[in-house]
């Protein structure tokens, strides 16, 4: 059934039957820097995204606040993975159904019901913090119910973002939500670690119930007239299966999430890794926690301002950009010298947030508007349910075999995915590596294997 065809406004999809894609912009040119943010004049966008620039970093801050508040209370690393476990694990069990809920009900409705009960959870258990009443089960129950609350609230999001700014700003804008969301990764830690140190854990809980408050604020103030709703899904019978069935065949989809889950598994559990080298390698406890995140997070601004400029969307981008984010944190591990570990983050921030960016802009932009909600779902839980599963992977390996091992595994495993990755990729196209040592701009290039096959598809 083509979508491309069909006005804006609400209308319904009465089959499972997956919707075209409409053309992919895959090669732009650069913005002039008056419109870097291009996205950021339209009201309703701009609303949104001043109020994520809080939420995001609370939501983070509350995140750490509660892994280093199991810490506390149990002094085992293992057990803050079970926490990001539980923090992210319901992405894995229901995150499909949040993008067939996202995909059926209007995504401002479901947008601001989740934040309403966001706010109040969070509430409860920065009270309990900060009246000394907390134990972890309480920690671990609301922590579940977060990620619950996270699995319907995540696909809605990424959704919402085409009903707010349309098509011909999208690319822009998903790549500053998905900027803002891993800043917030890397900005929030940081704040939270200063937090954590001068008055505890509980203020930076509360935080995050004081930014639901923001986001509902700007849901709400928003002008319905001018969003632009998409086509709405009816209720049938296998529209999870038909999400499935599109992902996979589509490489640009396909390959993305397959890259991501090496990095969200191994990569993206910088928190708990970077707690393990704050008390264990360098003793430097909370106070030097927070340093570690605010270097990454200086990393990750400057990815969002790059990220916003790129000029290209490739698969193979995404594929490169994984084995340097995955090189850059083996090397964070390895190094013993505190100042080299230090400019190590900032290269993590950089580069994860590039790679994150450019997997997020190639899966919305891969798939039809029919669709989105489900296919981003899987996104998320590939993104989000990878670190579930790799938190108490890596806590375990921490504990284990040492912070620094730990670190080089997050690092090395990407960079060994990535690489297989691309030898599959390059293999499929028939495709191979052309040195040209005379040429410093491009000294390497991806090139068709025979004559022959000058017209087989590149590595996009």
């Amino acid at each position: 059934m083509e979508m491309g065809g069909l006005p804006w406004g609400v209308a319904t999809i009465t089959d499972n039957i997956p919707p075209a894609t409409e053309p992919i912009p895959t090669i732009m040119e650069r913005p002039r820097w008056r419109d870097t943010f291009s996205s950021l004049r339209i009201r309703n966008y701009r609303l949104y995204v001043l109020s994520q620039v809080v939420a995001n970093t609370a939501v983070w801050m509350q995140r750490i606040a509660i892994d280093w508040l199991v810490l506390e209370l149990t002094g085992n690393v293992t057990m803050v993975g079970i926490t990001v476990a539980l923090q992210f694990g319901p992405i894995l069990l229901f995150g499909a159904w949040g993008g067939v809920v996202a995909d059926r009900f209007p995504k401002r409705t479901i947008l601001i019901t989740v934040q309403a009960i966001v706010a109040v959870l969070c509430a409860v258990l920065a009270a309990l913090t900060l009246t000394g009443g907390v134990e972890v089960w309480h920690v671990f129950v609301i922590a579940f119910v977060l990620g619950t609350a996270a699995a319907i609230d995540g696909p809605a999001r990424a959704a919402f973002i085409t009903e707010m700014v349309g098509h011909s700003r999208l690319r822009n804008a998903i790549s500053v939500n998905a900027s803002i969301f891993h800043f917030g990764g890397m900005l929030g830690p940081a704040i939270s670690g200063f937090l954590i140190v001068i008055v505890g854990s509980g203020w930076s809980i509360g935080a995050n119930s004081l930014a639901g408050i923001v986001v509902l604020a700007a849901l709400i103030a928003m002008r319905p007239a001018e969003l632009r709703p998409a086509p709405r899904l009816t209720n049938s019978s296998g529209q999870i299966r038909a999400a499935l069935a599109y992902a996979a065949s589509k490489p640009a989809i396909f390959w993305t999430l397959v890259t991501l889950a090496f990095v969200s598994t191994f990569g993206m559990s910088l928190p708990v890794l970077l707690t393990a080298m704050a008390n264990d390698v360098f003793g430097t406890g909370a106070k030097g926690y927070g340093l570690y995140s605010s270097l990454a997070a200086v990393g990750a601004f400057l990815g969002a301002i790059l990220s916003t400029r790129r000029t290209a969307l490739r698969l193979r981008t995404i594929v490169g950009g994984a084995f340097v984010f995955g090189i850059v944190t083996a090397v964070a591990g390895a190094v013993p010298v505190a100042g080299v570990f230090l400019v190590a983050l900032v290269g993590i921030g950089l580069s994860r947030l590039l790679f994150a960016t450019a997997a997020e802009s190639m899966t919305q932009l891969s798939s039809n508007v029919g669709i989105r909600g489900r296919v981003m779902s899987l996104y998320i839980m590939v993104l989000l349910g990878g670190q579930a599963i790799g938190g108490p992977i890596m806590g375990w390996i921490a504990e284990e075999a040492g912070a620094r091992t730990a670190l080089m595994v997050a690092g090395l495993v990407p960079a060994i995915a990535a690489t297989a990755i691309a030898a599959t990729l390059a293999r499929t196209g028939q495709l191979r590596i052309a040195v040209n040592l005379r040429s410093p701009r491009a000294p390497l290039r991806i090139v068709p294997r025979l004559p022959r096959q000058a017209d087989a598809a590149p590595l996009d």
